[in-house]
């Protein structure tokens, strides 16, 4: 792979050591030692990762982030400082670096660190900021690539996956970027109302088309004119109302409940399930013919735990959120907090992810979240474990030292994985559940000897 680094930092020493590290691995490397000198060579230079260190001679790296991030879309920022804290690392962050290192570093993390963000620079397609929760990940490069091609067209798009995975944002980021951007989005939840009372929210009524209809009402698809149409929970629409939007959608045209006139509607339509249509058209419990209808363009999700990397980008980005929320000063997360969110299996996805982090911010006093403000399910050998080994453990009448527990499990499954996988962390990683960066910190932490140390 072929990318354009610059590295920014005062000390000579360290930028001759990380051009060897990265000349070695084929990147072009600049250098700066300056503030002055490296805005000077970002206004005339593009290039794919800036690395640069806080404390210059004349300003502040995070300026240098600050001011080139907005015209520099395409350009990761790693900073790296040997002055931690918390509010830096936040503030950094919310600028725009996509990794925040202290000094001294590991410098295979930042060669990892370096590969990832030089490998999405070249085939993620850049997705305006509002909508980056969706997903920085490998996994989610094919969501991405498709995304401004998806938003381009008008053609109805069938979404899914499990619970929580983000699918109504997709939706939001498929009309946020579509030539119907101007107009409304609008969601509706198909499992939330009985199927007579859905019909009318969809299509609208007339006075006196029911008990209760005092008065004429436009329905969403009239609402959402010009704009989109998110139908959400779609596998719980009853067959006679598939048949009723299947006409729709196909017509561009409804019939209010009650009425005899027909309005036309110029709407978009999205489907989002959490369902398996295929295997309900094949049991003969969803239309067929509706559900080719919804799938012109189908677009899968994948779960959080298929896509771990992206756990410590969101958690961050939902800790900033919650403290703004609350208006509390900046915290941020522990290391070994990191890493068990980075191990959970995340069976609520994304959405579990945020209340979780939102409990932490609630919970936890100083500014630095500890492993002691999670909940039980995450801190249980259980969530640790994969379920092998919680069994029968009880607790005893005089107490019980969790953390001391939890050390001693992971310690324990991860020698026994690493003699498995023949020492390879890469491979050990796998069998745990666990992103490589979060096994390598643990095997360090444990002094686990492996065939990559």
């Amino acid at each position: 792979m072929i990318g354009r680094v610059l590295v920014v930092d005062d000390e000579p020493n360290l930028r001759e050591l990380l051009r060897i590290v990265l000349e070695g691995e084929d990147y072009e490397v600049r250098e700066a030692a300056s503030y002055a000198d490296a805005a000077q060579i970002l206004t005339r230079e593009q290039f794919d990762l800036v690395i640069c260190d806080i404390y210059l001679p004349d300003g502040s790296g995070l300026d240098l982030v600050r001011t080139f991030h907005a015209t520099r879309p395409q350009t990761a920022f790693v900073v790296v400082t040997a002055h931690t804290t918390p509010a830096h690392a936040v503030t950094a962050l919310r600028e725009g670096a996509v990794e925040y290192l202290s000094k001294p570093f590991d410098v295979e993390e930042l060669r990892l660190i370096v590969r990832k963000q030089l490998a999405r620079s070249q085939h993620e397609p850049v997705i305006p900021k509002d909508y980056e929760v969706v997903g920085r990940s490998p996994a989610m490069w094919p969501v991405l690539e498709r995304l401004p091609q998806v938003a381009a067209s008008d053609a109805t798009v069938l979404i899914t996956g499990e619970s929580g995975t983000g699918k109504e944002l997709l939706a939001r980021a498929i009309h946020g970027l579509s030539p119907r951007a101007s107009r409304l989005f609008v969601p509706v939840n198909c499992g939330a109302l009985p199927e007579g009372l859905l019909e009318s929210e969809l299509f609208g009524h007339v006075r006196g088309s029911f008990t209760g209809a005092v008065r004429d009402k436009r329905g969403l698809m009239q609402e959402a004119q010009g704009g989109t149409l998110l139908l959400d929970e779609i596998g719980e629409l009853s067959a006679n109302t598939q048949v009723k939007l299947l006409r729709a959608l196909q017509d561009h045209r409804i019939r209010p409940v009650g009425d005899t006139r027909e309005a036309e509607i110029d709407v978009r339509i999205i489907a989002a399930t959490n369902q398996d249509l295929q295997r309900r058209v094949a049991e003969g419990s969803f239309r067929e013919d509706f559900y080719y209808r919804i799938n012109v363009i189908h677009i899968h999700l994948p779960s959080l735990r298929e896509r771990r990397e992206d756990i410590p980008f969101l958690a961050r980005l939902f800790v900033e959120r919650a403290c703004a929320r609350v208006a509390t000063r900046p915290k941020s997360l522990h290391r070994d907090t990191m890493a068990l969110l980075e191990s959970y299996d995340w069976p609520g996805n994304v959405r579990e992810l945020e209340n979780v982090v939102e409990r932490m911010v609630a919970m936890e006093q100083s500014s630095l979240l500890t492993a002691s403000s999670l909940p039980p399910t995450i801190l249980s050998t259980e969530a640790m474990a994969g379920g092998s080994a919680a069994g029968g453990l009880k607790l005893p009448g005089e107490g019980f030292d969790i953390e001391a527990h939890l050390d001693a499990t992971r310690r324990e499954l991860m020698r026994e994985a690493l003699e498995r996988c023949g020492g390879v962390q890469k491979e050990a990683a796998k069998l745990l559940r666990m992103t490589y960066r979060a096994f390598r910190y643990h095997a360090e932490k444990y002094g686990l000897t492996t065939q990559e140390d």
